[in-house]
């Protein structure tokens, strides 16, 4: 049940979060209210048993703050970064694209599903596949170089930078 309410309330105020500020008088109107109610308990419903064990850890505010931090720095920056390379590549025809194997060697879903969803959002990259058991990434990368794929697996720094050090710091 505790899971249930939990869920349901971070999904309220994810709805209220990205609905600010629609209503032409004030912050939310009642309908808006209403409908994000429903949407909630809806989300809670359909996603109650795929919450797993230890999802008490996650509602830690200092796991939100991390979040926060990571997104508004190292995250932004990265994306900022990928955009002008991916532009630059794209004009000059320098794309050399291939799929890597990394080993973050990241212990829980969370945090792999943190790392898989920052390298898809940065362009130039795309998580196309989680191995179940060892918890390594297949990434569609624009430009791989010949040098790097050596190091690869075990040195993930060329494709994703420091997502990885930040899915520990967050989500384990």
């Amino acid at each position: 049940m505790a899971r249930f309410a939990a869920t349901a309330l971070l999904s309220f105020i994810l709805y209220l979060v990205l609905t600010t500020a629609t209503g032409a008088v004030a912050i939310w109107n009642g309908i808006e209210i209403v409908v994000g109610v429903i949407f909630a308990l809806l989300v809670a419903i359909l996603t109650r048993n795929l919450i797993g064990e230890n999802w008490e850890r996650m509602l830690s505010p200092r796991r939100w703050f991390l979040f926060i931090i990571y997104f508004f720095g190292p995250f932004l920056w990265a994306m900022t970064i990928a955009n002008f390379d991916v532009v630059y590549r794209v004009i000059t025809g320098k794309i050399k694209p291939g799929i890597v194997r990394i080993a973050p060697k990241l212990k829980n879903d969370a945090s792999v599903t943190l790392l898989a969803n920052s390298i898809t959002l940065t362009p130039g990259t795309l998580t196309v596949e989680v191995d179940d058991k060892s918890n390594d990434l297949y990434i569609h990368w624009i430009n791989v170089d010949e040098k790097q794929l050596e190091k690869m697996p075990r040195d993930c720094e060329p494709v994703c930078g420091g997502f990885p050090k930040w899915a520990r710091r967050i989500a384990e």
